[in-house]
């Protein structure tokens, strides 16, 4: 809970309560939540007491969760796959456990994706920490001094926090590399300004958008494909950010010690997969090691915690946002929608039943692209015979029109008087010149031009302006709407093409 993150909470019926001292390391004072109507208490036993809804960071420990009572609800990282016995504990109690760490990867739960929120900030740090430990430039620079070349990274795993790394080293001017084992991120690799690695694989399909966004395992021989493209890059690369993770598995060893060998000196491995086992076979969770031949390998499971006010905003947004679908009459009830995607598939225990793992989301986050079936390709023969029957089904419809047409003229003609003719006869040109003019126009120009055309052909104002003055008070009513019609055309044509226009400005 941030301050400001409390003054939205308030809004949907709630009291906020907060532990004392706990937004301190983030820079938020125990007085700026007393400003926003948050009640600090004295320690977490009196947050557990009071409150109904109780939001952690990182998943509760043995004796937190004892301490839950059966009506409340706990909002945290849980990750319930690793955690079982957490999960029994919970279940035991009877609390409600909604692990943010499961919430779907689909459009509409973006905004409470607290994973994401993380990596995009651990891929962040990560640049920063590997630009600590590297002894020099990132970018290419020529001075008086002499020639500094640009760092070479490579980012394996490009999801958000690889791409969060990959737009970070790229800004600061390195050559930057990326590899992932889903190739549909390719493109978006490229439109960051930075290289994919492609494999000599002939079968590279390892596609993980059928797992929600996720990487899946890959089979042995396109494994053993990609430890080989990575050790003819490994003697060239200064830093390598490792941030492969497989659902509910270790992290795969992917940069192998002999790797690490091959680099040279001075050069750093930051492995954002540490906490799990780790990329590289060198990590050390927590802590920032040396190889032998002088590579730094950082290990640390905390990169978000080293950022401490900008997670903290975005994690209170992400729970600020869970909240507001679990309050969704702003009455500061909560009603806990198991029949939301969202709420379901974030929900590891409720009324003591495990209800983890969830059924699988009706949207997927990322569908793969079918291939296109191709068109049948048609012979000669059959091309033809299409061709004639296509035109004689627009002869058909065109020498109809006409027939239609010519009778309507023709009985015009005969019954009707000669100063309706000589008005018919413009109308019915007019019609057709506007038609062709309307019909010849693209459709990606309909809209400014339209605008302006409306605003030019309104010259049948003047027409209208004519006649409003007559003795008839039909004329008269439909002279002043024609004026009136006419009037929107013109002011709505200029607003229209002004609008367009301020589209393409600068400022």
């Amino acid at each position: 809970m941030t301050p400001d993150s409390a003054l939205q909470l308030q809004k949907l019926g709630h009291a906020c309560v907060i532990e004392a001292g706990a937004g301190e390391a983030a820079g938020f004072s125990d007085d700026s939540y007393r400003k926003a109507g948050v009640e600090v208490l004295k320690d977490a036993k009196a947050v557990v007491a009071a409150a109904d809804v109780l939001v952690k960071v990182r998943p509760p420990l043995p004796d937190e969760v004892a301490g839950l009572r059966a009506d409340q609800t706990l909002i945290s990282f849980f990750y319930p796959a690793q955690n079982k016995d957490l999960l029994e504990a919970a279940k035991d109690k009877g609390a409600t456990v909604i692990a943010m760490d499961m919430v779907p990867r689909i459009s509409r739960a973006q905004k409470m994706d607290a994973l994401s929120s993380m990596a995009n900030i651990a891929g962040y740090r990560a640049v920063i920490e590997a630009g600590a430990n590297f002894g020099r430039f990132f970018t290419g620079q020529v001075t008086a001094a002499g020639k500094v070349p640009p760092a070479k990274v490579l980012v394996i795993g490009a999801g958000v926090a690889g791409l969060a790394a990959i737009g970070t080293a790229t800004s600061l001017g390195a050559i930057t590399y990326a590899f992932d084992v889903r190739p549909e991120v390719a493109e978006q690799i490229e439109s960051m300004g930075a290289e994919f690695v492609y494999l000599d694989f002939a079968d590279q399909t390892q596609d993980g958008a059928a797992t929600g966004g996720y990487a899946a395992p890959s089979s042995p021989e396109f494994r053993e494909a990609q430890l080989k493209k990575f050790r003819e890059l490994a003697p060239d690369m200064d830093i390598v950010i490792t941030t492969a993770l497989i659902p509910g598995r270790d992290a795969p060893k992917l940069w192998l010690e002999d790797m690490v060998a091959m680099m040279k000196p001075g050069s750093v491995v930051v492995d954002l997969a540490a906490e799990r086992g780790g990329n590289c076979d060198l990590t050390v969770p927590d802590q920032k090691v040396v190889s032998p031949n002088g590579v730094t390998i950082v290990g640390y499971t905390d990169f978000p915690s080293r950022m401490a006010a900008q997670s903290s905003t975005l994690y209170s947004t992400n729970i600020r946002h869970m909240l507001t679908d679990l309050t969704p009459k702003k009455d500061g009830v909560i009603f806990h929608n198991m029949e939301d995607d969202v709420i379901r598939g974030a929900t590891v225990t409720r009324e003591g039943a495990i209800t983890f793992p969830p059924p699988p989301p009706k949207v997927q986050a990322i569908a793969a692209q079918k291939p296109k079936e191709k068109p049948k390709e048609l012979t000669p023969e059959e091309r033809r015979a299409n061709e004639v029957a296509a035109f004689k089904a627009q002869t058909k419809s065109q020498i109809t029109m006409l027939a239609v047409g010519g009778a309507l003229i023709l009985l015009a003609g005969l019954y009707a008087p000669a100063s309706f003719m000589s008005h018919f006869i413009v109308f019915v040109l007019s019609c057709f010149v506007g038609f062709q003019v309307i019909w010849n126009v693209s459709h990606s120009l309909h809209t400014p031009l339209m605008a302006v055309t409306n605003a030019i052909s309104s010259i049948i104002i003047l027409g209208a302006l004519m006649q409003i003055g007559s003795d008839n008070n039909l004329v008269v009513i439909l002279a002043a709407l024609s004026v009136f019609m006419a009037g929107i055309n013109i002011f709505g044509g200029f607003m229209v093409t002004r609008r367009m226009l301020a589209m393409f400005q600068k400022s």
